[in-house]
C-alpha cells in the first residue's frame, strides 16, 4: 500500500515525504505522534485570534539560495530581521553580546578601549566563542569575558542544558560567540524571514499531495513494528517491503539496547494580555532571574495586527519518556553511546535515519531542511542504480 513510512512530521520528516511523493511518485505515509504536523515549528491561532508559535519563536534563516528557493514554493515570506536581548544586571543588552552590549554596560573610557582591544586582537565582523576569549592574556579582555561569561551566558546555559558552558560538546558554545560588531541582529544570514501564513499554512501545501497520507495522534509502534533479531519491519502486522524513514529518537528505536541518551525538554506558559505589546522586540533572555529562560511575544516575528497580545515563557528542564524531546544533551559520554546506536543502524538496510533526534543532533531549521533534501539525493541516487540494474 506504501511505498515509504515516515515517522515524524517535523521539517525533516515533511521534506523527505514531499520530495519522494513529488520526484520519485511513490506513496508515502507519515506517521505522528501528536495532533499536528509540523514538529516544533508549529504554530496556531488561539482562541483570541492570535498566532502562536506552539513550541518557541521560529525565524527562518539561511544563506543558501537553494533552500530559501525550496521553501518558497510552499510559501510567500515575510522580511524579518531578529534581535534579541538579555537583562544584564538590571539593563537590557543585545544578544549575542557585541560592541553595543559592552557599551550598555561598562563606563565610556573601558567600553572604548576593550572594543579597540577587541578589533585589533580579532578583526571587526568576527566573532569568537566565550571560552576561546576567556584564554586571553590580556588582563581587561579577560575582565570582560570572565563578567560575560558569569553575567550572560554560565546561568543562561545551566537553565537550558542542566550543565555549565565547558561541560558541552564545543559546537553548542560556538553557538555562544561574542560579535565584534555593531550589528544588533541575531542572525547575519543572507535570507530571513517568517512565513506569511505561518509555519503550519507551510506545511500543509507541502504536504498537499495526493501520494501522502498522513496518521496524526499515532505512536509508530501502534502500527510499525521491528524485529530486532530478522531485522525485518512490519506494518499492521504484515511484512513491509519499502523503506522506513525514521525521525525520531534512535535510541528508542532499538529499544534502547545501549542505554538511555538523555535529552532538554521544555514546558511552554502561554499568557494572553489584554494591551497590544508586552516588549520591544521578539525574544528577551533572562540569564540570572526567574526561573524561565527567555519570555518571546509572537508578534513582533509574525507582524500581526491585535488590539491583545501574547507571551509565551519558557521552562528548561530534563526530559523524560512521556516528554517532548527538544534537545539532545552534547556531551563525550552520550555521543559514545549514541555512535553505538549509529553504528547498529547499519544492520538494518530498509530503515533511513534522519532527523536531529535520530541523529542525535542539534539542526537550525535550514540545517534540517539541507540534510533531508541530501538524504533524499542519496535514495534518489540509490533508485536510479536499482533500476538500472533491472532490480
Amino acid at each position: 500500500m506504501f511505498d515509504y513510512i515516515v515517522v515524524g512530521a517535523g521539517f525533516t520528516g515533511a521534506v523527505l515525504a514531499e520530495r519522494i511523493a513529488t520526484q520519485l511518485k511513490k506513496r508515502v505515509l507519515i506517521i505522528e505522534q501528536r495532533n499536528h504536523i509540523g514538529g516544533n515549528c508549529y504554530d496556531q491561532y488561539n482562541e483570541d485570534g492570535l498566532l502562536v508559535h506552539k513550541y518557541g519563536p521560529r525565524v527562518f534563516h539561511t544563506p543558501d539560495k537553494q533552500i530559501w528557493e525550496y521553501l518558497s514554493q510552499f510559501t510567500e515570506w515575510k522580511s524579518y530581521q531578529h534581535k534579541a536581548a538579555a537583562y544584564v544586571d538590571g539593563v537590557l543588552v543585545p544578544i549575542p553580546f557585541n560592541l553595543n552590549s559592552i557599551e550598555c554596560l561598562f563606563p565610556k573610557y573601558l567600553a572604548e578601549e576593550l572594543s579597540r582591544k577587541l578589533i585589533e586582537l580579532f578583526g571587526y565582523g568576527s566573532k569568537i566563542p566565550i571560552l576561546e576569549l576567556r584564554k586571553t592574556e590580556d588582563a581587561e579582555l579577560k575582565l570582560l569575558a570572565d563578567f560575560i561569561y558569569n553575567k550572560v551566558y554560565l546561568n543562561y546555559t545551566y537553565k537550558q542544558w542542566g550543565l555549565k558552558p565547558e561541560e558541552l560538546d564545543e559546537y553548542v558554545t560556538g553557538r555562544m560567540p561574542i560579535y565584534i560588531t555593531r550589528d544588533d541582529r541575531h542572525y547575519h544570514d543572507k535570507y530571513q524571514a517568517i512565513p506569511r501564513f505561518g509555519y503550519n499554512q507551510l506545511f500543509k501545501r507541502m504536504l498537499n499531495n495526493s501520494n501522502i497520507k498522513i496518521m496524526l495522534n499515532t505512536d509508530y509502534r501502534e502500527v510499525v513494528t521491528i524485529n530486532h533479531h530478522t531485522k525485518q519491519v512490519k506494518f499492521m502486522g504484515h511484512a513491509f517491503e519499502g523503506k522506513l524513514i525514521f525521525t525520531g529518537k534512535i535510541d528508542e528505536l532499538f529499544d534502547y539496547c545501549y542505554g538511555e541518551l538523555p535529552y532538554r525538554t521544555v514546558d511552554f506558559n502561554v499568557k494572553v494580555l489584554q494591551k497590544e505589546h508586552y516588549q520591544d522586540i521578539a525574544c528577551i533572555n533572562y540569564p540570572n532571574d526567574y526561573d524561565f529562560t527567555r519570555v518571546t511575544e509572537a508578534k513582533h516575528l509574525t507582524g500581526q495586527v491585535h488590539p491583545y497580545t501574547a507571551i509565551v515563557e519558557e521552562y528548561h528542564r530534563p526530559c523524560t519518556r512521556k516528554d517532548v524531546p527538544y534537545y539532545p544533551i552534547p556531551q563525550q559520554q552520550n555521543l559514545a553511546i549514541y555512535a553505538q546506536y549509529q553504528q547498529l543502524a547499519l544492520e538494518y538496510p530498509s530503515i533511513i535515519l534522519s532527523g536531529h533526534l535520530a541523529d542525535y543532533h542539534y539542526y537550525d531549521m535550514n540545517v534540517a531542511v539541507a540534510m533531508a533534501l541530501s538524504k533524499f539525493d542519496q535514495e534518489l541516487q540509490l533508485q536510479k542504480s536499482l533500476l538500472s540494474t533491472g532490480r
